[in-house]
């Protein structure tokens, strides 16, 4: 088969709403995840300095504010922002549901 299929709400959520979807699509490179945050969430703060991965998070609904090597970037439906795999990156979400498409590859 030429592609791959799979709905997120399929595939079982870790850390209270984070689908990961790169095992089930069998990307090789590409990092792929669905965030469904509920109010107040916080996320882990991290980076990829290691494995060398850029990411790209891109708010589908609701409000939240990234940090980004300690620069807050407040962040609207329908935005979009690039990461650097050396900067240090924290997600929170605002005061409404929030979901978010994460992709991130080397």
């Amino acid at each position: 088969m030429s592609h791959t299929t799979v709905a997120y709400e399929d595939v079982d959520p870790v850390g209270g709403g984070l689908h990961f979807l790169r095992d089930e699509l069998d990307c090789e490179n590409l990092g792929f995840s669905v965030l469904e945050a509920d109010p107040g969430w916080v996320g882990k703060e991290h980076d990829h300095a290691e494995d060398g991965q850029e990411e790209v998070y891109f708010l589908v609904d609701g409000e939240a504010t990234l940090t980004v090597d300690g620069d807050e970037v407040r962040m609207k439906a329908g935005e979009a922002v690039r990461i650097p795999p050396e900067a240090t990156r924290q997600l929170e979400n605002g005061s409404v549901e929030s979901t978010f498409v994460l992709a991130g590859a080397p």
